[in-house]
């Protein structure tokens, strides 16, 4: 099912029935996780009399849902991530499909320290909206990695400036954080790419714990960037990849 997406200056054909989703799921007690806390608990409802389990005599399926959408499965974030004032994600986003160009990168070792710069993106495309970054090696474990206390990689400043006045508004990647793991709470990559001490975007995202397979081969896609419905700074998001035909 090929349909056409109008884009400021081209029209880009894409094939609906193709989708690349390269989310990772909440799970029960599973799955990736960061920062330190427990992993999601996804537990039944039981109530006067009422059990909310098929397979205990329920008549409905009922759970409760317990997670941090920082921490478990893919999200995307807005500036209030970082702000004192509120700002939702759910309101960040006027329109869900971008150009977008996903890079495999193998991260510079500095030290004890993995570092994305702005060398990784030399061949960086005009007119794109959202860079997809997949770090080298990609390892199946990533999906249920837990990454407290690993120090991942991360993402320099001057890299996140790069994008930011390339006209960037979206940045996915298939890590915790796009800055140091410890950093005292300098968030430099955050603040950078947000614009947090000039004019804030309101209408940029950074989307983190992602998973791009290998058989995604780098180059241009469009994105259908779909982030659930919550009044929040992050949420629980699953980004759709489109090959452009």
């Amino acid at each position: 099912m090929h349909t056409t997406i109008q884009l400021e200056n081209e029209n880009i054909s894409i094939d609906l029935s193709q989708p690349i989703d390269i989310s990772l799921a909440v799970r029960d007690n599973a799955g990736v996780g960061a920062w330190y806390i427990n992993q999601p608990d996804i537990t039944h409802v039981e109530v006067d009399g009422y059990v909310g389990k098929v397979s205990l005599g329920g008549s409905t399926n009922f759970n409760n849902i317990h997670f941090n959408p920082h921490s478990h499965g893919t999200h995307t974030e807005c500036i209030g991530h970082i702000t004192k004032e509120f700002h939702s994600v759910n309101k960040a986003l006027e329109k869900t499909f971008f150009k977008a160009q996903l890079f495999s990168v193998t991260p510079t070792m500095m030290g004890d320290d993995q570092q994305i710069s702005p060398r990784h993106f030399a061949d960086l495309q005009s007119g794109i909206e959202a860079v997809i970054i997949r770090t080298l090696p990609n390892l199946e474990e990533k999906k249920a990695k837990n990454y407290s206390n690993t120090n991942p990689p991360y993402i320099l400043e001057e890299t996140m400036s790069r994008f930011r006045e390339s006209g960037i508004k979206h940045v996915l990647i298939d890590l915790p954080s796009v800055d140091k793991e410890k950093d005292n709470g300098a968030l430099l990559a955050h603040k950078e790419f947000w614009n947090f001490n000039g004019e804030p975007r309101l209408d940029a995202t950074i989307t983190e714990f992602i998973y791009v397979p290998d058989t995604v081969e780098d180059g241009l896609y469009m994105i259908d960037l779909q982030v659930a419905p919550l009044e929040n700074d992050a949420a629980p998001s699953r980004p759709i990849l489109y090959k452009i035909l």
